[in-house]
C-alpha cells in the first residue's frame, strides 16, 4: 500500500471517531521524497480535556467507506457497534482522606471507611480554642469562633460554608434567616433540628460574607473532618457550592452535583443549594425538596434494615 493510501486509511478512521478535519501538508503527503512520520496508532494519541469542559457525549456515526483489502482498519471495531455505558446513580469522587491513604499495591484494597475516633467533640473544640488564629480570618473582623452544634450521634449532618453576621453574633451555626429556612427543610422530612448535627467548612465569618478562600478552608476543614469521624453520620447534606466542592474536592458546579448521592469514605453525601441562595431564588426550593426526599427515603430504608 502506498504512503498516501496509508494516510487516507487513518483519515477515514479519525472521521469515524468524529474528527472532521486535520491540519496536514497535502503536498508533503503526495511527495514520494518526503519522509512521513510513523502514523499515530489508536490508543497512542494523547488526549487531555479539562474537567470543566466535560459534557454528556452523543455520537453521530457517519457513513464510512469500507476498508480496502489489506487495510489496517479491518481489525478495528466500528464505533457503531459500541453501546454507551451508563454510570451508577451513586458516584464516587476522590476526596481528602481523614487518614493517610496507603501506597497502592497490586493487592485489592479494602474500601475506605471512616475510622472510629478516639476523641470527642469537646476535645476538638478545646483544641480549636476560643481565639483561633490559624488563618487570617482571625484578623479580619470576626467576633468569635462558631463551632458545630447538634446531636453527637446524629444520622444526618448538615455542612454549610461559613458563619454569617447573625451566627458571628450568637456563636451558633445557621441561626439567621437562612438558618430558619434550614430548620423548615429539616422538619419537612420528619426530623427535628435537635436530632441533626450542623457545622460549616469555616468557623469564622469572612468579611462582607464573601466565600472562604483556599488557605482559610485548608486551616479549618481538618477539624470538620475529625467531627465527621466522631459523629459518624449516615448522610451528610452539603449546602452550597463552597461546602460541596471542599468536602468532595471537586470543581463541578453544585447544579451538576445535586440530585444524587456521592460517597465520602462510606458516608452518603447529598449536595444541594444553600438556604441563603433559596432566599434569593425561591424557585430552587423544589430542587432542594427533591434532594431531601432522596435523603429521607435512604434514612428510612436504613432504619428498616433494607
Amino acid at each position: 500500500m502506498s504512503t498516501q493510501d496509508d494516510v487516507l486509511e487513518y483519515l477515514r478512521y479519525f472521521r469515524e471517531l468524529g474528527v472532521e478535519s486535520i491540519d496536514a501538508n497535502i503536498d508533503a503527503i503526495r511527495s514520494p521524497k518526503t519522509t512521513v512520520p510513523s502514523p499515530i496508532r489508536p490508543g497512542e494519541m494523547p488526549l487531555t480535556i479539562p474537567s470543566s469542559d466535560l459534557k454528556p457525549l452523543s455520537f453521530a456515526i457517519a457513513s464510512v467507506e469500507k476498508p480496502k483489502p489489506g487495510s489496517r482498519l479491518k481489525d478495528i471495531p466500528s464505533l457503531a457497534s459500541l453501546s454507551p455505558q451508563r454510570t451508577s446513580k451513586t458516584e464516587k469522587i476522590e476526596t481528602a482522606p481523614l487518614m493517610q491513604k496507603e501506597q497502592l499495591t497490586d493487592k485489592p484494597q479494602e474500601p475506605q471507611t471512616i475510622k472510629a475516633a478516639s476523641e470527642t467533640l469537646e476535645d476538638i473544640r478545646a483544641e480549636i480554642g476560643p481565639d483561633c488564629s490559624r488563618c487570617k480570618l482571625s484578623t479580619l473582623g470576626r467576633k468569635q469562633v462558631v463551632n458545630s452544634t447538634g446531636n453527637p450521634n446524629a444520622d444526618l449532618m448538615f455542612v454549610g460554608e461559613a458563619p454569617g453576621a447573625d451566627e458571628d453574633e450568637q456563636g451558633e451555626p445557621f441561626v439567621g434567616r437562612a438558618g430558619q429556612l434550614l430548620t423548615k427543610i429539616i422538619e419537612s422530612i420528619g426530623i427535628e433540628r435537635k436530632d441533626v448535627f450542623i457545622g460549616n467548612i469555616n468557623r469564622c465569618r469572612p468579611p462582607k460574607n464573601r466565600a472562604p478562600e483556599p488557605d482559610e478552608t485548608a486551616a479549618c476543614k481538618p477539624f470538620l473532618l475529625r467531627e465527621i469521624s466522631v459523629v459518624r453520620p449516615k448522610v451528610i447534606v452539603v449546602l452550597g457550592a463552597t461546602a460541596a466542592q471542599n468536602l468532595l474536592e471537586t470543581n463541578v458546579p453544585i447544579g451538576k452535583l445535586r440530585g444524587r448521592f456521592h460517597e465520602y469514605f462510606g458516608v452518603k453525601v447529598m449536595p444541594t443549594f444553600h438556604p441563603a441562595y433559596l432566599l434569593r431564588d425561591p424557585h430552587k426550593k423544589r430542587e432542594v425538596w427533591e434532594d431531601m426526599k432522596i435523603v429521607r427515603d435512604y434514612l428510612n430504608s436504613v432504619a428498616k434494615g433494607e
